[in-house]
């Protein structure tokens, strides 16, 4: 089973980059520039930029998960120095899968979807 992704995030050069090293790793991906309002079913994981992570981190996990229920969430920031793993304290309290300090290297993105949801299918 081809497991399917959904990159939300604003600045399209990065968007696109994640999209193009999941895609290669053999994931079916979605790129959004914002985060849509209707339920979508179907997806595995959800990358989203917490432009804001001390005001709004936990209020934008929360409609994530709305809008892509049962699905794992990974969250990426500018705000973050470094990758946190889902037993670090910021990430266990925002129940995120990880915490990608933004810029990153393939490298951890790919690390972090593995930690989230497995290797490609």
């Amino acid at each position: 089973m081809m497991l399917t992704i959904v990159v939300i995030e604003q600045d399209v050069a990065m968007r696109t980059l994640f999209c193009e090293w999941l895609a290669a790793e053999g994931y079916r991906v979605q790129g959004r520039g914002a985060r849509g309002g209707a339920v979508e079913p179907g997806v595995h994981l959800a990358i989203v930029d917490l432009l804001n992570l001390p005001m709004q981190g936990a209020e934008t996990v929360r409609q994530v998960r709305n809008i892509y229920p049962g699905a794992a969430l990974i969250g990426i920031s500018t705000q973050l120095r470094r990758t946190l793993g889902a037993d670090a304290a910021q990430a266990r309290a925002l129940g995120v899968g990880a915490l990608v300090g933004k810029p990153c290297t393939r490298q951890e993105l790919l690390a972090a979807v593995v930690g989230a949801i497995g290797v490609a299918a």
